[in-house]
């Protein structure tokens, strides 16, 4: 028999693996978009291709490690961490796993009929489900609906960026290219394109893989973030390094500057926040009489930490403190250290996604790759149409990086691939059937995605109480 030990071990063993699993298929779904190009102008072989985009997928998630997890953070704020950890631990896997498992399907689903489907609408609409079954259940917070509204419109618009975007650039390449007209022409069976053609898709390709990376990769840490501190969150939810006399001074700091500029509403935040520091100290010296507080109170510093920030950050971009930079150099210097607390991630978890998104790249990329290359338009994309939708992907899914919001990188580039060949010839030279199918997957996504994941949450945590 399995001991209690065992039991949550497995339960969060097979949590982790599912995250993983989602990371795998979305790099061969959503990458299948960025080696479309340079294969069928037969400028890579496939199998370079996607050796080649995997690659880049890892280093654009790695990379981004140095820069910030904004993303990641995006995905984590999007549930009530603190309601989770106060879950039984066998609720808390039927939540995570229903979310999981319903993105999973739904991402193999569409990709079985090769249909280019958004993982991060399958991804928001999993975590909207399950918020929404998890308030019905237990009340509290259920959804961030101010996050998920964020990242909602993120999504909504990112299409017609994609769409618009590549068509002026198709309508300034041909006005402006006056000389090498072969950059128009469609790739010729067999044949490949010159030398500097190649170089352009090639760079595309890597643009878009890298960025891909840089952008969904840090889905896949989100998701595994919500896992770990609902799991652990004494061990995950501050970073390991966190020193909480070391914190407090550091509000201490921010309520003096705050003092100094008079913000009155600022200081009753650092105030509570300095009264959540002290419990948590208090509270950590008893931490073996009373664990189940120790997790709470963990949880609640990080999450009082990370709305100060946050508020914080958006006072100090719109201006509203008075014309002392001192002042704003010693709040954002605190922010610094106070975001390291609550946004540190492991080594080990980038590297886990990293390889997860890079392998799953570099098998069954084929099916969307066809729908792509093939069935979008009536006939094979030129080189100029394929350039002018990766460039287009990677300059959109890179700024929504910086943004700190996730896009889809599917909806991004096949709305690219449309729009270069509505520039070319109109709409008439689009696939009816296939854009239609496209367009009822993209519908079906967010209500699938959001009753299959409360479904699979609430029948599993019948079973796992």
């Amino acid at each position: 028999m399995f001991g209690l030990e065992t039991y949550l071990a497995v339960l969060f063993l097979l949590c982790v693996i599912t995250v993983c699993v989602f990371e795998f298929a979305n790099g061969f779904h959503d990458t299948a978009n960025a080696v479309a190009t340079v294969i069928y102008t037969n400028s890579l072989k496939p199998t370079y291709a996607v050796v080649w985009s995997g690659f880049c997928n890892f280093l654009g998630l790695f990379v981004s490690s140095y820069f910030g997890f904004k993303v990641a953070m995006g995905i984590v704020n999007l549930l009530p961490l603190t309601d989770l950890v106060m879950m039984s631990t066998g609720e808390s896997a039927s939540l995570v796993l229903g979310m999981m498992l319903s993105g999973i399907l739904w991402n193999l689903g569409t990709w079985y009929f090769g249909i280019p489907c958004s993982s991060s609408h399958t991804m928001i609409g999993s975590i909207l489900g399950v918020g929404i079954v998890f308030y019905w259940l237990h009340g509290g917070d259920g959804v961030n609906w101010g996050k998920a509204s964020e990242i909602g419109l993120s999504l909504l618009i990112s299409p017609f960026i994609g769409f618009s975007i590549t068509i002026l650039l198709m309508y300034i390449l041909k006005r402006v290219v006056k000389v090498r007209k072969e950059i128009f022409k469609e790739p010729e069976l067999g044949q490949r394109p010159p030398s500097w053609i190649r170089g352009i898709l090639i760079l595309t390709c890597t643009m878009v893989s890298f960025f891909h990376g840089n952008n969904d990769g840090q889905k896949g840490i989100g998701l595994m973030l919500i896992i770990l501190i609902t799991f652990l969150p004494i061990q995950f939810a501050l970073d390991e390094k966190f020193d909480a006399n070391v914190c407090l001074n550091s509000v201490v700091n921010i309520e003096n500057a705050l003092k100094a500029e008079n913000k009155v509403d600022l200081i009753i935040k650092t105030n509570d926040l300095k009264e959540n520091v002290n419990s948590y100290i208090a509270i950590k010296s008893n931490s073996n009489e009373l664990p189940t507080e120790f997790k709470k109170q963990t949880v609640v510093l990080r999450t009082k930490i990370a709305k100060l920030i946050k508020r914080l950050e958006t006072d100090i971009k719109s201006k509203t403190f008075a014309d002392n930079p001192q002042n704003v150099t010693a709040i954002e210097e605190e922010i610094k250290y106070l975001k390291k607390s609550t946004e540190s991630i492991p080594y080990w978890v980038t590297i886990m996604i990293a390889l997860s998104l890079g392998l799953g790249t570099m098998i069954g990329w084929k099916r969307i790759a066809v729908t792509i290359g093939e069935k979008i338009g009536k006939r094979h994309m030129t080189y100029a149409e394929g350039a002018s939708a990766e460039l287009t992907a990677a300059f959109t899914i890179g700024l929504s990086t910086q943004f700190g919001l996730p896009v889809s990188t599917t909806h991004v580039l096949s709305s690219g691939v449309a729009g270069a060949m509505t520039a070319s010839k109109g709409v008439k030279n689009l696939q009816p059937a296939t854009i239609k199918a496209i367009a009822i997957a993209w519908l079906l996504t967010l209500p699938v995605t959001i009753t299959l994941a409360g479904l699979l949450y609430y029948l599993l945590s019948l079973v796992l109480k």
